[in-house]
This record gives structure tokens, C-alpha cells and sequence, in this order.
């Protein structure tokens, strides 16, 4: 019981150790980033043999070690509640970044019925969904994060999945698996038009 007091007073008290460094909602939010990245590899892992594309494939590889890397450093800190042992890295793709516009007929989707029918379209959309749902999840969790470098870590590795995830959108509209409309040029002017930048104000007197 003197344990159970000491302890108690320890954390109320402010002189938290790192280990102990997080909140009730973080420890939640942090099981469901780290299970999605385990998720995440383990499906890259299961769909690598049936790639056939190789710029597919180095694709996949490149994004599953950078994955493999930061889900290290992630529960690194997230169990020590330390600096991890190097920082967050920058995840860089290979491609250029030009879309090509426009909708071309195709067969309509439906779900597959056999393992022998996984192509590479699905297995960059699995790839695709992922790296998005890394993404929103990381920045979700990182709102409810007490520990400082956890939240660090989370928010550095944001970026990395929007890379991924964009990576993945232009090799899929490479080859029409993600094909992406465009409004005419005048709607589209209309909205670009539609914000006008301003000075900064004189800032409102507070009210007594």
C-alpha cells in the first residue's frame, strides 16, 4: 500500500519518468498507429511475390524499409520515452510528379475471386490506402500525445506518408489505375479566383 502511495504521489507531483510520460488517450492512439504500421508492412510483405511490374517492386521495397525503420524509432521512444536512437528520416520517391488528367472508359472494378487474380493495380491500391491511412492516423494520435518526443516522431513521419502515398497515386495514374478528372478551364479559374490575399490588420483593442 505504501508502494501503491508513493507512486501515486510521484506522478501527481509533475516528476514523471519517461517511460511513464503518457496520457490515457495516447497510449490508445499510439496501439492503433503501431498495430496500422504492422499492418501496413505485413501486407507489403504477403503482396511482394505476386508484383510484376519491377518499378512496382522497387517501389515497394524502398517504402517497406523506410516503413520498417520509423516503426522501429516509433516504439523505440514511445517505450522509453526518449530521444530514439537517430531521428526521423525523409522519405524521397524516385518519380516525377506530373499527373496526367483526363478519363479514359475502363472496366468497371469488382472484387477478385481467386489469390490468382491479384494484379498490380490492387496491389498498389493496397500499398495506396495504406500510406494514407499511416498518414491520418499519425495525425490523429499526435493531437492526444503528452510525451514531447513521441510527438515529435509521429509529426516528422506525416510528411513521409504523404510522399508514399503520392508516390503511389502517380504510378497508379501512370498506367490508369487511378485515373483523375479535371473541371473545365473556366470553372477552375472561377475557383482560383475565388480568395484574395490581405494585409495584415491592425489588431482589435480587447474589450475591458
Amino acid at each position: 500500500m505504501t508502494n501503491q502511495f508513493e507512486t501515486s504521489q510521484h506522478l501527481q507531483g509533475g516528476m514523471v519518468p519517461p517511460s511513464l510520460n503518457h496520457g490515457g488517450h495516447e497510449l490508445f492512439d499510439m496501439h492503433e498507429v503501431l498495430g496500422a504500421a504492422v499492418g501496413a508492412l505485413n501486407q507489403a510483405m504477403i503482396l511482394r511475390p505476386h508484383v510484376q511490374d519491377p518499378e512496382l517492386l522497387d517501389i515497394l521495397d524502398r517504402q517497406y524499409r523506410f516503413m520498417l525503420d520509423e516503426y522501429n524509432i516509433t516504439v523505440e521512444c514511445f517505450k522509453t520515452g526518449k530521444d530514439p536512437s537517430h531521428p526521423t528520416q525523409r522519405y524521397q520517391m524516385k518519380a516525377g510528379s506530373d499527373f496526367i488528367y483526363g478519363m479514359k472508359e475502363k472496366p468497371p472494378t469488382k472484387p477478385i475471386q481467386s489469390t490468382g487474380e491479384i494484379t498490380d493495380e490492387i496491389i498498389s491500391g493496397f500499398l495506396l490506402s495504406a500510406a494514407k491511412e499511416g498518414s491520418t492516423g499519425k495525425a490523429a494520435a499526435a493531437l492526444e500525445v503528452c510525451n514531447p518526443v513521441v510527438r515529435r516522431v509521429l509529426a516528422d513521419s506525416i510528411p513521409n506518408c504523404i510522399e508514399m502515398a503520392y508516390e503511389l497515386a502517380i504510378y497508379q495514374n501512370k498506367h490508369q489505375y487511378y485515373q483523375m478528372p479535371q473541371l473545365k478551364e473556366h470553372d477552375m479559374n472561377l475557383l482560383l479566383q475565388s480568395y484574395v490575399p490581405v494585409g495584415q490588420p491592425g489588431m482589435p483593442t480587447p474589450l475591458q
